[in-house]
């Protein structure tokens, strides 16, 4: 080590008190627990790591019912709270985002291939029901362009929605039942760590792809097709729209591209002047109205602009009985509701904490997996479909100022009069806007500039998006979320399967040990390899493991010879960052163990976990070890071996073994 002075032990010293100044701290081991006890601590460092019931203890039961009925319904927490400040934020916020969810609203059930009506129904009932459950003050409900396409493309690939419409519209109803099943048994079971499995990486290549899906669906009011391709993927697309070119409308054409370039202006006015972001919120809702306006005076209906039709005045109809819970239909629905449940809570709750973190309050992704999942269940019984919380409208939300969920509410209500009165308007309104405000609306999903961000710092989360990316676009929607998911839990995978390890050195002048193909100015430690393991130690990696240190070992020896140095006889095992092992991590170890002594070296631990060092207790493997090798610091168990090897060098005839075991 050279570095680092030594104060040896005076004679008749026990080695566990190495130097006169330096007090040796000895490993302990954790005093036993019942097994239901720390069954029970898993169980809530697992399921309940915010511990949600702290509020409850030490309270009255009166006070404990009132805290509960608050925990469901966060309404009744603030509600009492409530300013007239508060009310006109909210209602400012609330009609601001209804002008946006109207025209969104008709357009995304377009997309899913349902009757523009249940985007209004569906922007309705849900936002009362969030607004009562919801612990998001800025989450602004409703229908989500990725859900909706993915839910039309599944369900379109077993019903033709144009061949057997209602069938396909008990469908999409049974589908976002089990929707929301999913998502409040996830909540309420606290299964939300599920979600997790999505990184980031996955989410940000599976959105961009379904992005660029919707946008090329919206080519057929675009040209004012009328027959397009079921099939979602980029060849399937080009080829409808070549092999038609012949029937494509040059009014329908000429009328998106001037509405999608009116749509980008104001959205691009609206980020450079924040002050002015409700003319980007304004402006799909003013589309529609100039828009219909345009079609009306110019009865451009007769020249191959395809328009709305008809929409029914009246707000929702039940829809409980129209549940298909048959065979072959209800495995249809159960496969749709679960894929589309997960990404739309996925997309909600990574919408609301991203608001909650602007404005410094915390959010219960459990309590909103149950606000979200019961919101789809009752919509299911109410004729609407898949809701959750998309960012373009949360985000106007929140730029509109809302103080609390109660946008929501006045969000519904300017939707419930627009199912009243309104609904006639909306007859002339053409296809071809809706599709302008599609397309305008998921060329900001198409978030190229995070994968540029993800290939220059991490590669291979930069590979998981653009695998999630072509796969959406080339194949389905569907693959495309098989393959982020896979490759995410692939990856996973690997970090448990192959751990990083690392041989430490000293740094000139300390007691401090790092990676040496980190810091070239560490020195190895003569006589001594050290190695840190970065893992917790299982079944999946001890073979790993095993096969590395043994490696490192022969690399340590190889060198040695190499150099000319003193032979290695310590390998000393940094176990700080592994937090737990199982019985095949022992058995690795012991096979260490075991060549260590076979080539007269000793293997050293420093400072195991608690759950380590009880399993190690029980399994004997400190006896194994030939006595005390544990330390607390990999500065002590340095010291240590390097006493023994000064006492052997000092006196040739000393048996070594019996230094170790006085250790």
């Amino acid at each position: 080590m050279g570095n680092v002075d030594y104060d040896y032990p005076r004679s008749g010293m026990n080695m566990n008190n190495v130097g006169e100044n330096h007090v040796q701290h000895r490993v302990e081991i954790p005093p036993p627990q019942p097994f239901l006890k720390s069954m029970k601590y898993a169980m809530k460092e697992t399921f309940f790591p915010d511990d949600p019931l702290r509020k409850f203890k030490n309270q009255p039961a009166s006070r404990k019912l009132v805290l509960g009925f608050q925990y469901l319904f966060p309404i009744f927490e603030w509600a009492p709270s409530y300013t007239f400040q508060f009310l006109k934020s909210d209602i400012i916020a609330g009609i601001t985002i209804a002008s946006l969810a109207i025209p969104q609203g008709i357009s995304y059930a377009k997309l899913a291939n349902l009757p523009p009506i249940l985007g209004l129904y569906s922007s309705f009932i849900p936002p009362l029901i969030y607004a009562m459950m919801g612990s998001s003050r800025d989450l602004a409900v409703g229908t989500v362009a990725v859900g909706s396409l993915l839910m039309g493309s599944m369900l379109a690939s077993e019903v033709n929605p144009n061949q057997n419409p209602s069938l396909y519209l008990h469908l999409a109803f049974t589908a976002t039942f089990f929707a929301g099943v999913l998502q409040a048994s996830l909540g309420f079971f606290r299964l939300g760590f599920i979600v997790d499995f999505l990184s980031h990486a996955a989410i940000v290549g599976f959105m961009s792809g379904a992005a660029t899906v919707v946008c090329l669906q919206q080519l057929k009011p675009m040209l004012g097709l009328e027959h397009f391709t079921h099939g979602a993927d980029l060849i399937s697309v080009l080829r409808s729209v070549f092999t038609q070119v012949h029937q494509w409308r040059w009014e329908s054409a000429v009328l998106g591209c001037v509405f999608i370039f009116f749509l980008l202006i104001t959205r691009y006015f609206s980020k450079r002047q924040p002050k002015f972001f409700w003319v980007s919120a304004m402006t799909p809702l003013a589309s529609v109205i100039l828009g219909s306006l345009l079609v009306y005076f110019t009865h451009a209906e007769n020249h191959g602009v395809q328009v709305i039709g008809e929409l029914k005045k009246g707000l929702n109809p039940i829809s409980v009985t129209e549940l298909v819970f048959v065979s072959p239909y209800m495995t249809t629905s159960i496969k749709t509701g679960l894929i589309v449940g997960i990404i739309a809570l996925a997309e909600g709750i990574a919408v609301g904490r991203s608001f909650a973190m602007f404005k410094n309050y915390h959010i219960d992704g459990n309590k909103e997996m149950i606000a979200i999942g019961t919101m789809n269940i009752v919509g299911s019984f109410t004729s609407c479909y898949l809701t959750t919380g998309p960012f373009s409208r949360s985000a106007v939300n929140y730029n509109a100022g809302c103080k609390t969920a109660a946008s929501n509410i006045v969000m519904a209500i300017a939707v419930m009069l627009t199912l009243l009165f309104l609904t006639p308007l909306f007859y002339y309104t053409p296809l071809v806007v809706l599709a302008a405000i599609i397309v305008s609306a998921m060329l900001g999903l198409i978030d190229y500039q995070a994968a540029i961000h993800l290939w220059k710092i991490d590669k291979f989360d930069f590979v998981v998006c653009i695998s999630a990316y072509f796969g959406v676009v080339f194949g389905s929607v569907q693959m495309g979320l098989v393959i982020a998911i896979v490759i995410s839990v692939l990856r996973l995978l690997l970090f448990i399967a192959r751990p990083r390890t690392s041989v430490l050195g000293n740094i000139p002048n300390s007691a401090i040990y790092r990676n040496i193909e980190h810091y070239s100015n560490a020195n190895r430690v003569p006589g001594i390899l050290i190695l840190k393991i970065d893992a917790p130690i299982y079944f999946a990696n001890a073979s790993y493991l095993r096969e590395r240190i043994s490696r490192w070992i022969d690399e340590e020896e190889d060198r040695i010879k190499s150099t000319g140095e003193t032979s290695l006889k310590y390998i000393i095992m940094d176990m700080s960052a592994v937090g737990n092992i199982d019985t095949s991590g022992i058995s690795m170890l012991e096979e260490i163990n075991k060549i260590s002594q076979r080539k007269e070296q000793q293997l050293v631990l420093v400072n195991p976990g608690s759950e380590v060092m009880k399993k190690l207790n029980k399994s004997h493997f400190q006896k194994d070890m030939g006595g005390n090798w544990i330390y607390l610091t990999v500065e002590e168990a340095v010291r240590a071996c390097n006493f023994v090897l000064h006492a052997c060098k000092t006196n040739p005839k000393r048996d070594e073994s019996e230094g170790w075991n006085n250790v």
